[in-house]
């Protein structure tokens, strides 16, 4: 057998391999000589053109989609989550650079494990096959163990990666054994050989558990209720842009492969398996909602929020319908930029390495608009799209994702949105709160005097806006995440239902 390929037919995968290759550039450049803002700039330059290229092939009118190797599927849905990712990835390099600038071991290292990371999230969600699924899987996860524990000094950092690195090992065995399951009985590792195969084999009892674990060890990267224990340890111990990159690019990364997982395997087909994601939907929503309203650190109420948020998105998955396609996109759209927003803000008022720790407390944040007037709006509007309240995007995403649900007459789920939202309101408002309140005289932690000015602080500012704009006028996004899943092969499995 011939298992040679040519660079043609690689092509499709290109911004891929411009970060791939940006990676490997940043690795010479940092066995030459070590110069932080020169590492930066490079990643940020190798991230921005694989943007480019992925724009330009989207809205360049030339685009078809490709099946690379058997094993990667490029198509409009795959290339909108790798901008997604790439956006998300450009947000946390630019909040790494003024976290770290006074880390006093190496810095450099840090953005070779974001962009190792980025081209596994990238391969994910064009991932067609059980080898790439597995593989892809692996390259984003592995590096993000050595990114939690970067800043060693502080021992959350550290705990935050073996916590991470222990229980997401038990989740890649769960995967795993699933993925043996299943070949056992179909003799296929392709998702889109599967699906006669699938439905054939599925009075066989051993293919339910297969698809049942892929489903638990996706719902661990995910936090989803009962699998969310890590979740608040791990968000509050890591350094604060990395926490932005575990709750963006690789949760991004995860559902656009599962969503690709489930239609076009046929297990959403299954009836079985379409109840073990309600439960665990409707779980997420009412176990991220509750914890969330006992906690006073900010960290760990994005964490348990995030839980939350990805039973409201499961919603929308489970009630995929041809009309309702987008919704799932628009919701990761909206969420992204609003954590990146919200995670952002957390990292310009945290200096690690001036003798204080991160600012976690809410205390911390009290009285913050009497000191950072602008920052503090900014998180405002986070907080108020993370609630879904209208003129955000957050009320979109959420808007589509309950238009979704009855639309399919699933009404229970659709008011499991409205009441996890009524809960989630408390304590996104109590956040609020707390920054127009009477300031302390001597704040423990404050953000840089010109934050603003800096490249962090400059996308934050960016991310706010964006969350305003599509807020007000989404129609472009919508448009976009319709277009996207509407040509993929995803439309198809739709319409066969």
């Amino acid at each position: 057998m011939n298992f040679t390929i040519s660079f043609s037919e690689l092509m499709p995968l290109a911004p891929v391999m411009i970060v791939a290759l940006t990676a490997i550039v940043v690795m010479i450049l940092v066995a030459i000589k070590r110069n932080h803002n020169l590492i930066a700039t490079a990643s940020v330059v190798g991230l921005n053109l694989a943007a480019a290229y992925i724009l330009i092939a989207m809205f360049g009118g030339s685009f078809v989609p490709a099946h690379v190797m058997g094993m990667f599927m490029v198509d409009p849905f795959s290339m909108l989550y790798q901008l997604v990712i790439i956006i998300a990835a450009l947000a946390c390099c630019t909040l790494s650079h003024a976290y770290i600038e006074s880390y006093k071991d190496n810095r450099e290292e840090l953005y070779i494990l974001m962009l190792c990371s980025v081209a596994g999230a990238m391969l994910m969600v064009s991932s067609s096959h059980y080898a790439s699924f597995f593989i892809s899987l692996e390259l984003m996860s592995i590096p993000i163990y050595g990114l939690l524990a970067y800043t060693h000094q502080r021992s959350q950092s550290l705990e935050a990666g073996i916590k991470y690195l222990v229980l997401s090992a038990t989740a890649s065995a769960m995967l795993l054994m699933g993925m043996a399951y299943i070949y056992a009985y179909t003799g296929s590792l392709s998702f889109y050989d599967n699906v006669k195969a699938l439905m054939q084999a599925l009075q066989q009892p051993m293919v339910i558990l297969g698809l049942g674990l892929i489903i638990f060890a996706v719902a661990f990267k995910l936090s989803l209720a009962p699998f969310h224990k890590w979740t608040p340890d791990v968000y509050a111990g890591a350094p604060a842009p990395i926490a932005t990159f575990l709750a963006t690019v690789a949760k991004v990364a995860t559902i656009g492969l599962f969503v690709r997982y489930l239609l076009t395997s046929g297990a959403i087909l299954v009836e079985s398996i379409v109840t073990i994601i309600t439960i665990i939907a409707v779980l997420s929503i009412l176990v991220g909602n509750f914890l969330a309203v006992r906690q006073v650190n900010l960290k760990r109420i994005l964490g348990y929020s995030s839980i939350a948020h990805f039973g409201y998105l499961l919603i929308g998955l489970v009630s995929m319908t041809f009309a309702s396609l987008g919704s799932v996109s628009v919701y990761v759209i909206t969420y992204v930029l609003t954590t990146i927003g919200a995670f952002g803000a957390v990292a310009l008022m945290s200096s690690p390495y001036n003798n204080v720790d991160e600012a976690q407390s809410l205390a911390d944040y009290r009285g913050l608009f009497w000191r950072r007037p602008v920052l503090t709006a900014t998180l405002t509007v986070m907080m108020l799209s993370l609630a879904g309240i209208p003129l955000t995007a957050g009320f979109i995403g959420k808007f589509l994702i309950v238009m979704a649900a009855v639309t399919t007459h699933h009404w229970f789920l659709a008011a499991m949105i409205v009441v996890g939202s009524g809960i989630g309101l408390y304590y996104y408002l109590r956040v609020m709160v707390v920054m127009y309140m009477t300031p302390p005289d001597t704040p423990r932690i404050d953000a840089d005097k010109h934050w603003g000015q800096k490249v962090g602080g400059l996308m934050v500012l960016a991310a706010a806006l964006a969350v305003l704009v599509i807020g007000v006028y989404p129609d472009p996004v919508i448009k976009m995440a319709l277009q996207a899943e509407i040509l993929s092969p995803l439309h198809f499995m739709l319409s066969q239902q």
